[in-house]
């Protein structure tokens, strides 16, 4: 995967992350880094772009709903942190999303902490001192302290890409509570550039490292697999939280706990099917591109409703992911596998629209940002219209002209 900036040019770091990260691709069988869910990047350079100057959005969704955005800090104390046990009990840091009344709530929600979208950058090679800055100031459509609309919305989980922050999910996030979901996005401390704690601490990618530090690709799998099952762990321990008797959330009544699903990006899309296999509450389940290091259950789902979304032809059948072929072998529910043409590992996160207005180009992904982001919103909200509300979902039924780059595979 080649990227190319219309306005600067990487020096040696961004080529020695490229090169990095181009060995890791080999790890998920597609273009797509496995261990850090950055692009292999070189970077070419011509005139300044006057859209990197000014001020980023994201899309706005386009539900009846406004939206509201919390944000929580939970301590499992039953656990110690995988990655780094000295520093003791797995904490999470999540963005709650829901369903809010008109005109109701204060200042337009941060995007994400400068310093997470310094390290996020920098990590895929993108070294320009302005956009950390751009980046975090990303326009949101949520508000803070917002009033919940009244009623009892069905539950979205939402978990990131490896290496990724869970701002990177927001616009979806967005998009489902316009549509009547409350949406809780994890980040998981130790798997992402950059996590910043509600005292300013920021923690690194221990992770990442541990992949790096593995002799082989057996040992990076190896790895890879237990952060999906970690991830489980992390999000059965959520909806304790959310949903338990004692809730966290100060909103947790708008949750209708017996209707809940999961979707994630690339490691975040195996812990969907990884937390359905070890959590019974979970209904439902997305994976956007994301390969199954840690396999679909042999036993199935129990029958639950499963969506692959994946890039074309990258996670087509029999291409170089053959864990989605496995997957899709054992899902025993209503399922589906979907490619997107022209797609990229990033579509189906706000990486399109951001990287659109910063003037970055992906030959290698040519799709726009608006179609990526149409795409997204309207597979994963029609999967889950269907398999948490029990509405009609003619998208998921076969090709449709509205979206023709939508390929619908049967093997």
């Amino acid at each position: 995967m080649t990227i190319f900036l219309r306005n600067r040019r990487a020096g040696a770091a961004a080529t020695a992350m490229a090169l990095a990260l181009a060995s890791l691709a080999a790890l998920a069988g597609t273009a797509t880094p496995a261990s850090a869910s950055g692009p292999a990047a070189t970077a070419t350079a011509s005139a300044p772009d006057p859209a990197a100057s000014a001020a980023l959005t994201l899309p706005r969704p386009t539900g009846p709903y406004a939206t509201g955005r919390d944000t929580l800090f939970l301590t499992d104390h039953e656990r110690t942190d995988p990655w780094v046990p000295a520093a003791g009990a797995r904490r999470l840091l999540v963005s709650l999303h829901y369903p809010a009344r008109p005109g109701s709530g204060s200042d337009p929600a941060p995007y994400m902490p400068e310093a997470e979208a310094r390290l996020m950058l920098a990590q895929r090679g993108l070294d320009d001192p302005e956009w950390p800055g751009l980046v975090a100031a990303t326009r949101t459509s949520s508000r803070t302290d917002a009033r919940p609309a009244p009623g009892r919305f069905p539950l979205v989980l939402l978990s990131p890409g490896f290496g990724t922050p869970r701002a990177t999910l927001t616009g979806l996030a967005e998009e489902l509570a316009s549509r009547g979901y409350v949406v809780a996005t994890a980040d998981h401390p130790y798997e992402s550039t950059g996590t910043e704690l509600p005292d300013g601490r920021v923690l690194t990618c221990a992770a990442c490292d541990e992949v790096d530090a593995q002799p082989d690709d057996a040992g990076r799998r190896k790895v890879l697999a237990a952060v999906s099952a970690g991830r489980a762990a992390d999000f059965s321990f959520l909806l304790d939280r959310l949903t338990g008797p004692r809730p966290a959330w100060r909103h947790a009544r708008t949750i209708d706990a017996r209707r809940v699903g999961m979707a994630g990006h690339s490691i975040g899309g195996n812990a969907a099917a990884s937390t359905m296999a070890a959590d019974r509450r979970v209904d439902a389940g997305v994976n956007m591109d994301g390969t199954f290091f840690d396999p679909v259950a042999a036993r199935g789902l129990d029958g639950r409703p499963f969506l692959m979304l994946g890039t074309d032809p990258g996670h087509t059948p029999g291409a170089g992911d053959t864990s989605w072929d496995e997957g899709w072998a054992r899902l025993d529910g209503f399922k589906r596998w979907l490619t997107v043409r022209d797609s990229g590992h990033f579509t189906f996160t706000d990486t399109p629209a951001i990287g659109e207005q910063l003037g970055i180009v992906d030959p290698d992904a040519p799709l726009s940002a608006a179609r990526s982001t149409a795409i997204t919103r309207a597979y994963v909200t029609a999967f889950f219209d269907r398999s948490l509300r029990g509405r009609p979902a003619r998208l998921l039924e076969g090709p449709t002209p509205a979206h023709p780059e939508v390929l619908f595979q049967r093997p």
